[in-house]
């Protein structure tokens, strides 16, 4: 079965990875994972395979794989360190017809992008999963995704959501040297971020309220937390993080 092959392929993985989707007329797509450290494109120390029934031609799974692999296994990091050792693979049997490659395409970026928050969140050590999502990024979506990862595997950062503290600081200074090394031309004036869904800087300056509204930003990261040694994940929460540049520009999701 696919869980045992889920089971069978984990080295330092506390649980086996699986997800499947069914498509309206019957044509199902599972995927199985493996990885835990090493974690951070291109790709990571991960083994993915992706199984489906439907006909379809090679070169149009591999369009849609390499989407799915940009949005999903390409947009986590752990620990930041790359590894040699990547696979991801597409299988197809050509048991079933297929009545429409877009929901194939939809399938497959729906099994993708679970598997990939199922690899964060059984990560060595991980205590907590961020989902930086970025908007209107002035730039292209792989120097958006940079700037997600360069967030998500911020020492500082994760020191502050590992104590569930509201270091709101921390944030805006991990954008901050991203841009300032890279797109030191653009402007951030227009930049908004949130934490948890609250405003927490707009019009270039922080938005402070309090006591209370820290609380409530504790409260938040302490709700995502994950138990480091359990044998399953007790839930599929984010420490939700929120990055709009204003204007125009790419939009991507980075899961560390």
């Amino acid at each position: 079965s696919a869980f045992a092959a889920a089971e069978a392929i984990m080295t330092t993985d506390r649980y086996p990875k699986l997800r499947s989707k069914t498509l309206s007329n019957g044509v199902r797509v599972v995927g199985v994972a493996k990885g835990a450290g090493m974690i951070e494109p291109n790709m990571a120390t991960m083994l993915g395979y992706i199984m489906t029934d439907a006909t379809i031609e090679k070169s149009k799974l591999q369009t849609m794989l390499s989407e799915a692999c940009n949005r999903s296994f390409n947009s986590i990091s752990i620990d930041g360190d790359e590894s040699t050792s990547d696979t991801v693979v597409a299988i197809a049997s050509g048991l079933k017809p297929l009545s429409s490659e877009d929901e194939l395409r939809t399938a497959l970026f729906e099994v993708c992008e679970g598997l990939s928050a199922d690899l964060v969140r059984n990560g060595e050590g991980t205590g907590h999963v961020m989902r930086v999502k970025i908007s209107n990024f002035p730039g292209t979506e792989y120097h958006a995704r940079r700037l997600g990862r360069h967030l998500a595997n911020s020492p500082l950062v994760k020191c502050a959501i590992s104590g569930n503290d509201p270091n709101t600081g921390r944030i805006a200074g991990a954008i901050g040297s991203f841009m300032g090394k890279f797109f030191p031309t653009e402007s951030v004036d227009e930049m908004s971020l949130t934490l948890g869904g609250r405003t927490i800087f707009n019009n270039g300056k922080f938005v402070l309220e309090g006591q209370e509204v820290e609380e409530e930003l504790s409260n938040h990261m302490a709700d995502a937390q994950l138990g480091e040694h359990d044998e399953f994940p007790q839930h599929q929460k984010f420490v939700e993080i929120g990055i709009d540049f204003g204007g125009e520009g790419s939009d991507v999701t980075v899961l560390g």
